[in-house]
């Protein structure tokens, strides 16, 4: 469909032709000519007549799209929608240039999504922006982007960030030490361990101790880039047309869901070969329970005091169990028959705690039985998640139509760069 400036060159060009025939019309042509000339004219003037209704239809339609454009803005909610978790911090809404980029990327993929994923339907305007896109998360991956794939707007990869930390511990950088990388190379972090160095006394006039006893030991930590993707989601025309709405927050669940089930897992119990390694195989032995399936208050008062009090101090010190364990540590009690665990206060922001430290439930990591690991303490911020930028979210339409495929990948690798900062209790064989 020619654009409204080409349909005013092309009635320009018509005039200019339709004059020049009746120009060459003079006392001297004979009356043959002057039929085809007058004929030439004639058809000019009807091409030029087709121009004029084409150019009429073309600038009703531009009048009409940006009426309808200026009521969805006059509509749209003021500040409702902040999404800015992708934005580093900066207070950046829906009234800045990027948030109303983002907002009309986002309103012309789900009108895309209505149409079935059929891009025919929509506005100019709506299939520009799809071809401009709002971030190159098309061209992230290494290979070449599905054939009529589109890209799932940023906020949707920063709502499915969010449901990752909400289902496991591992993915929470408020739990973890978190280290975002652009590329997925491996990366390199010296480790040492001086816990058990110190001083030694000097007696007057004797020299300082030369015998490279005192000398630093490195070691060295490489954290990966393992790629996990989840199956493919296929969803009908059907849902895409009757839930346009409510599609982002369906998709963020159960995608985000399948992430983060899959990333906390191998954080928690991943062997380190071919996966991360999880924090549960990477910590030192703490305490051995008596029992196979229980727990005393005592063995849990060593276990803590079994880390060192550097790493207690810490604010990311915790405790890490299933939910079943939590279930038998919530009914100890101490020698004067306090309970263990103690409620938090929601006002003052602080958590429940065990012992005097906030917990994470973490069903993967194992429940209480015969030689399980099935309580973890320490300083969590000595466990690194290196993430690899955002998740992806990839969108194929041709390959299962008329259903649409979504599924998801993310990059990512883990490693407890100092095992004695994290202890575990381990029940009896």
């Amino acid at each position: 469909m020619p654009t409204l400036t080409e349909l005013h060159e092309q009635r320009g060009r018509l005039v200019t032709q339709a004059r020049e025939a009746l120009t060459e019309i003079d006392a001297n042509t004979d009356a043959a000519r002057t039929a085809e000339l007058e004929q030439r004219h004639d058809n000019f003037m009807k091409d030029l007549d087709k121009a004029d209704a084409a150019i009429a239809r073309e600038e009703r339609m531009v009048a009409a799209e940006k009426a309808e454009a200026e009521r969805r803005e006059r509509m749209r909610p003021n500040g409702g929608d902040r999404e800015v978790r992708s934005h580093d911090g900066n207070d950046a809404g829906e009234d800045t240039d990027e948030g109303r980029s983002q907002t009309e990327y986002r309103d012309a993929f789900y009108a895309m999504m209505a149409q079935g994923g059929d891009v025919s339907g929509l506005e100019r305007e709506q299939r520009e922006r799809l071809r401009r896109g709002y971030v190159e998360n098309r061209t992230q991956t290494a290979g070449t982007p599905a054939a009529g794939g589109y890209t799932v707007p940023r906020q949707l990869a920063s709502r499915i960030i969010e449901v990752m930390k909400d289902w496991g511990p591992m993915y929470d950088p408020t739990v973890t030490d978190e280290m975002v990388t652009s590329g997925g190379n491996p990366y390199d972090l010296p480790t040492n361990d001086d816990t058990a160095k110190s001083t030694a006394g000097l007696a007057e006039g004797n020299d300082l101790t030369d015998d490279g006893s005192g000398d630093l030991v490195f070691g060295m930590a490489t954290l990966s880039a393992f790629v996990f993707a989840t199956p493919w989601v296929k969803l009908s025309f059907e849902l895409l047309q009757d839930s346009a709405f409510n599609v982002e927050e369906f998709l963020a669940r159960k995608i985000g869901e399948r992430c983060g089930r899959g990333a906390n897992a191998k954080l928690t119990i991943g062997s380190g070969v071919n996966e991360p390694q999880g924090i549960v195989p990477a910590s030192a032995l703490g305490v051995t329970a008596v029992g196979q399936g229980a727990i005393v208050a005592d063995e849990l008062i060593n276990l803590q005091h079994s880390v060192n009090q550097a790493y207690r101090r810490s604010p990311q010190c915790r405790w890490q169990f299933a939910d079943t364990t939590l279930a038998a540590i919530r009914k100890l009690k101490d020698g004067q028959g306090n309970f263990l665990w103690q409620l938090g206060d929601i006002r003052a922001n602080a958590p429940d705690v065990i012992l005097g430290k906030p917990y994470s439930v973490n069903d993967d990591v194992p429940a209480m039985a015969a030689g399980a690991r099935s309580v973890l303490f320490g300083d969590h911020s000595r466990y690194t998640v290196r993430k690899v930028g955002s998740p992806l979210i990839g969108t194929v339409r041709e390959r299962f139509w008329p259903k649409v495929g979504m599924a998801g990948i993310i990059r990512y690798d883990g490693r407890l760069l100092d095992q004695a900062a994290v202890k575990h209790l381990k029940q009896a064989a």
